[in-house]
């Protein structure tokens, strides 16, 4: 049996420039990767009008259950400027210890620790009692409507259960063991249109100015206080990330003016509520300003809170063993691909340390990618053989 070293694996996956949503050739590789160590693996490409194609794999070595699933993605966010770079990011190079590289901390380390980890324990367990799959996008860093998302309808109409899963994101804010998500925010975008009627600025009379409507939208919307948080989440927060009016002269009222909100909200509330809550403000305010208004909305996914269970604190365990850090249970930050996989499973995030996700430079410390493959490789040996 082959067991797969994490360091060169990790170097492997960040040379494919996975640049969300292309491939690059990275699911072929890493289904190979994963083919000669047992698994059945599927790579599911799915499409959807005026979206583009995503390559997603699904792999499992047994039959039996329990079903302990590692999830994750290989695509990654665009590199920025290459001149700012030490390396270039797609060629990856060691450095002081760390190994640098786009993807090398969110989250193409995190898929060579799992599979090394899987690799190790597959050796040593030959006769396991259960199942080992792998739930791997390439679609999570960009709008996220070809990847997991789809992956778990096609899991659900094909009947496959998933009993734990665990997901790679780098939740750890400064030092390897320090967090494990169970649960994120929820997520709203709104894309607010006011029409009013253009004019001359001299003759305001004869113009009916949506700039004015907006604004008064915009701070009543900021001033909303959602509510104080709870136990389990930080509160709700709206954040103005957008205004644009388009007017190519400074003696012209505008006609239409735009922006675009998002709201990352708690468990007290759904998107529903937000909405209709939203709703009653943005459509008194623009009916007091005599405008019309249009108003889109993208939920990218509802608050959740994953129940602590036996598998949840025996992680917890692992992880103090293994780094000498209890690990803080939370929900803080963005969203993340569990959103999806909760609705057929419970599951969890750890991985790696977050500093220099997305940034330049990022970058994996080679201690950390030792002791994330030890700590798997040590979830999997508990899980199945604790019984």
């Amino acid at each position: 049996m082959i067991v797969y070293n994490d360091l060169k694996l990790a170097k492997e996956l960040i040379k494919y420039p996975t640049i969300t949503p292309v491939d690059a050739g990275v699911m072929s590789f890493f289904s190979k990767k994963l083919s000669k160590i047992g698994f059945k693996c599927k790579i599911l490409e799915f499409k959807k009008k005026n979206f583009k194609p995503v390559k997603n794999l699904y792999a499992r070595i047994g039959n039996k259950s329990p079903n302990f699933c590692f999830a994750g993605h290989l695509d990654v966010v665009p590199p920025g400027n290459l001149k700012d770079w030490s390396i270039n990011p797609f060629n990856p190079k060691i450095k002081k210890n760390n190994l640098i590289g786009r993807g090398a901390n969110d989250m193409k380390s995190s898929i060579a620790c799992f599979t090394s980890a899987v690799s190790k324990f597959l050796k040593e367990n030959n006769d396991f009692k259960g199942s080992i799959s792998f739930l791997i996008t390439g679609d999570e860093e960009g709008i996220a409507v070809n990847g997991t998302k789809r992956v778990v309808e096609f899991l659900k109409k094909e009947r496959e259960k998933i009993d734990f899963c665990l997901v790679g994101e780098p939740t750890n804010p400064n030092k390897l063991g320090e967090m494990i998500k169970i649960g994120r925010r929820g997520s709203l975008t709104g894309n607010i249109t006011i029409y009013g009627t253009q004019g001359h600025v001299a003759y305001p009379q004869r113009a009916n100015n949506p700039s004015n409507c907006i604004i008064k939208i915009l701070k009543k919307l900021s001033d909303i206080k959602f509510d104080n948080g709870n136990k389990n989440f930080q509160p709700s927060n709206l954040e103005i990330t957008k205004i644009n009016i388009e007017n190519s002269a400074d003696n012209i009222i505008p006609g239409v003016a735009k922006a675009t909100f998002n709201i990352r909200f708690n468990n007290k509330h759904s998107s529903y509520s937000l909405k209709k809550k939203l709703n009653y403000i943005i459509s008194n305010i623009s009916k007091k300003h005599k405008c019309k208004h249009r108003i889109f909305y993208l939920v990218s996914g509802e608050s959740f809170l994953s129940k602590k269970n036996e598998t949840t604190l025996m992680i917890q365990k692992i992880i103090k063993k293994i780094t000498k850090e209890k690990a803080i249970l939370s929900t803080t930050g963005g969203t993340s691909d569990a959103r999806f996989i909760r609705k057929i499973s419970p599951c969890l995030e750890f991985g790696l340390v977050g500093k220099t996700m997305h940034k330049i430079d990022e970058a994996v410390s080679l201690k950390d990618l030792k002791n994330l493959t030890k700590i798997y490789n040590q979830i999997l040996t508990e899980f199945f053989l604790r019984k």
